[in-house]
C-alpha cells in the first residue's frame, strides 16, 4: 500500500496589500477560503429548502407564540426599539415593569416585518433554524470531523419534534445557534471571544445561563480527561453574562423578572399549570418522535467502547452535553430543541477516530489542512486500488442509508404536525369587531391565557387580562389569577360583577370550548352576547364607557 508522507502547512487566508493597492489573499488559500465559503452556501441552501417545504406546507403558523414575536418586531421597527406595552396591565409586565426577554431576537425579527407578518414569521423561522444548522456544521468542520456536512444533514432526520419545533417563530433556534458557536469557540480555545457571545446571549433570550454551564461542562472535561484545570472560559462567560445584564436597556427590570419566573420553572417550583413544552413527553412519544437522536447517542457511546483509546476532551464534553439535555428533556419538552443536535455532535466526536482509522480520512484530513505529499512509498497494487475506495466511503455510505429515508420519514411527520395548527385567521373576525366597536385601552377578559399572541397580533387597539405565561399574573396577583381560574371554568355563578369589579373590564372573548363558563354567561343578564363566530363569541357588561 502507497505510503505517504506530509508536510503540514496552514490553510488559513492570509490577506495582503498588492502594489496597486487591492486587498488580496494568496492563490492556493484563497482557493481554498472560497471552496469552504461555497460549501457553507450548498449546506445552507439545502438546509433552508428542506425547512421551507416544512414551513409552507400549511398557510398557519406552527404554535401561538409566532404571532406575538413578529407583531412586537414590527412595533420595534415602526414605533421604537423599547416601545410602550400597555397590553398586559395585570401581570408582571404591565406597562411600569416591561422586560422584553427576548430583545435581540425581536430586533433580528424586524427586517422580516415589511409586508405580510404572517409570511415573514414563516420566513424568518426558515432562516434562523437554517443558521443554527449550519453553525452545527461550522462546528464539526472546525473539528476535523470526516463527512462534517453529511452529520450536520444528519440535523434533518434525528427528530420529527426537533425539526417542529425549529419551525416556530422562537428565539430557540438562534439560541441553538448561540451555543453551537460557543461549543466551537470553546473547543478551539477561543476563550476571550466568549465574553461577546455571553453578552449578546444575555440580550437574545432568557436562556442564557446554558452558556455557562457549557463553559463548566468543558472545564469539567477537560479536568476528567488531561487534570488540566482551567477556569479562563467560565471567567469570561460569566464576565460577559453579568455585562449583559447590568448593560441592558431594562436594568434592573430583567434581573427581577429573572429572578421571579425563569428561577422557579428550573427548581419545579411553580405551582400553578403552565404550557405543555414545560411537561415531559410520555416514553412512548418520545421514541416515536425522536428515534434516530436517541439511536445518535447510543451509537456515540458504543463507538466510545469500540475506539480503544482513551476519550477526547470534546468527545467527553459531547457526551456530557447530551446527557445534561437528555435529562432535561425527561423533565421538560421544551428541551427537544437541544437533545437532537448535541446527540449527533456527540456521536460525529465519538465516531470519528474510529473512521478516521478504517477508511484512511487521517490522510484526507491532513490534505484539508493544507498538506502536501512529499514522498511516495510502496506503489499500491491493483487489489488495493479496489480496496482503499471501499474502505474511504463505506463511512459515507453507511451515513447516507441511515439519512435518506430518516429525512424522508421526518419531513413528512413534521409537515402533518404543522398541518394540525390552529387556522392562522383564529380570533381574526372577533379582534377586528372589538377594535372597532370598543375605546381604545378598553380591557378584554379573555378566557384563555394562550390566546394572547393572536389577540395582540390583530389588535393592539384593545389591552388584555392574561398572556404569554400564567405564570405572569399569579406573580402579579395570585388571588386575582385563582379568581380568573374559577370564572374561566363555570365556578362563578353570575360573572358579570367580578369581571366587572375586580378585573375592571367590560368586553369578554371566549372560545366555544369553555362551555361551563358559556352556561354561567347565558344565565346572567347583565353579559350580553355583542359578536359571535364559529370561533369566539364576544360579551359586553353594559356600562363600559
Amino acid at each position: 500500500m502507497a505510503e505517504i508522507q506530509y508536510r503540514p502547512t496552514s490553510i488559513r487566508p492570509r490577506f495582503f496589500w498588492n502594489r496597486t493597492g487591492k486587498f488580496q489573499m494568496d492563490g492556493a488559500r484563497a482557493l481554498t477560503f472560497w471552496r469552504s465559503a461555497g460549501s457553507g452556501l450548498l449546506m445552507l441552501v439545502l438546509f433552508g429548502l428542506f425547512l421551507a417545504l416544512v414551513q409552507f406546507s400549511s398557510p398557519d403558523l406552527p404554535d401561538n407564540d409566532g404571532f406575538y414575536h413578529i407583531k412586537l418586531a414590527y412595533l420595534m421597527r415602526t414605533e421604537s426599539l423599547k416601545p410602550d406595552f400597555p397590553w398586559l396591565p395585570l401581570s408582571i409586565l404591565n406597562p411600569r415593569e416591561f422586560y422584553d426577554h427576548h430583545f435581540l431576537y425581536h430586533v433580528a425579527l424586524m427586517p422580516f416585518t415589511f409586508g405580510d407578518l404572517r409570511l415573514g414569521a414563516k420566513w424568518a423561522a426558515v432562516t434562523f433554524a437554517s443558521l443554527a444548522f449550519l453553525s452545527t456544521w461550522n462546528l464539526l468542520r472546525n473539528q476535523r470531523i470526516p463527512y462534517a456536512g453529511l452529520w450536520a444533514v444528519g440535523l434533518l432526520a434525528v427528530s420529527e419534534a426537533f425539526i417542529y419545533r425549529m419551525s416556530i417563530t422562537r428565539a430557540q433556534s438562534l439560541s441553538l445557534a448561540v451555543l453551537m458557536v460557543g461549543l466551537d469557540w470553546l473547543l478551539r480555545k477561543k476563550y476571550s471571544r466568549l465574553a461577546f457571545l455571553a453578552f449578546v446571549y444575555v440580550w437574545l433570550y432568557d436562556a442564557f445561563p446554558l452558556l455557562v454551564i457549557f463553559a463548566g461542562t468543558y472545564v469539567l472535561a477537560a479536568w476528567l480527561i488531561e487534570k488540566r484545570l482551567d477556569l479562563r472560559p467560565i471567567l469570561y462567560i460569566g464576565i460577559g453574562s453579568f455585562l449583559g445584564l447590568v448593560v441592558n436597556p431594562y436594568f434592573p427590570h430583567n434581573i427581577v423578572f429573572a429572578s421571579l419566573h425563569i428561577l422557579p420553572k428550573l427548581v419545579g417550583a411553580t405551582a400553578i399549570r403552565v404550557g405543555n413544552e414545560w411537561y415531559p413527553y410520555e416514553t412512548a412519544q418520545l421514541l416515536k418522535n425522536s428515534t434516530l437522536a436517541l439511536a445518535a447517542f447510543v451509537s456515540g457511546s458504543l463507538a466510545l467502547g469500540l475506539s480503544g483509546k482513551r476519550i477526547e476532551v470534546r468527545t467527553a464534553t459531547g457526551f456530557l452535553l447530551a446527557v445534561l439535555f437528555g435529562l432535561m428533556l425527561f423533565q421538560s419538552r421544551r428541551f427537544i430543541e437541544y437533545f437532537p443536535p448535541f446527540a449527533l455532535v456527540f456521536a460525529a466526536f465519538a465516531w470519528t477516530p474510529l473512521v478516521r482509522r478504517d477508511s484512511g480520512t487521517e490522510q484526507e484530513m491532513s490534505l484539508e489542512k493544507g498538506s502536501m505529499p512529499i514522498e511516495i512509498k510502496n506503489a499500491p497494487t491493483s487489489r488495493s486500488w479496489l480496496k482503499k475506495p471501499l474502505q474511504k466511503h463505506l463511512p459515507a455510505a453507511a451515513l447516507m442509508v441511515v439519512l435518506i429515508p430518516g429525512m424522508w420519514t421526518t419531513l413528512k411527520a413534521s409537515q402533518a404536525s404543522l398541518q394540525t395548527s390552529k387556522p392562522y385567521t383564529t380570533y381574526a373576525g372577533a379582534s377586528a369587531w372589538l377594535a372597532a366597536n370598543t375605546p381604545v385601552g378598553a380591557r378584554v377578559f379573555q378566557t384563555d391565557w394562550d390566546d394572547f399572541p393572536r389577540l395582540f397580533y390583530y389588535n393592539t387597539h384593545n389591552t388584555y387580562l392574561i398572556g404569554l405565561d400564567p405564570t405572569y399574573m399569579h406573580l402579579y396577583d395570585a388571588g386575582l389569577y385563582e379568581l380568573w381560574v374559577d370564572i374561566t371554568q363555570g365556578e362563578v355563578e353570575r360573572p358579570a360583577e367580578a369581571i366587572e369589579n375586580e378585573f375592571e373590564a367590560h368586553w369578554i372573548l371566549t372560545d366555544l370550548r369553555h362551555e361551563s363558563f358559556l352556561e354561567q354567561a347565558a344565565s346572567d343578564p347583565r353579559m350580553v352576547e355583542v359578536y359571535r363566530d364559529a370561533e369566539a363569541v364576544v360579551f359586553q357588561i353594559p356600562g363600559a364607557g
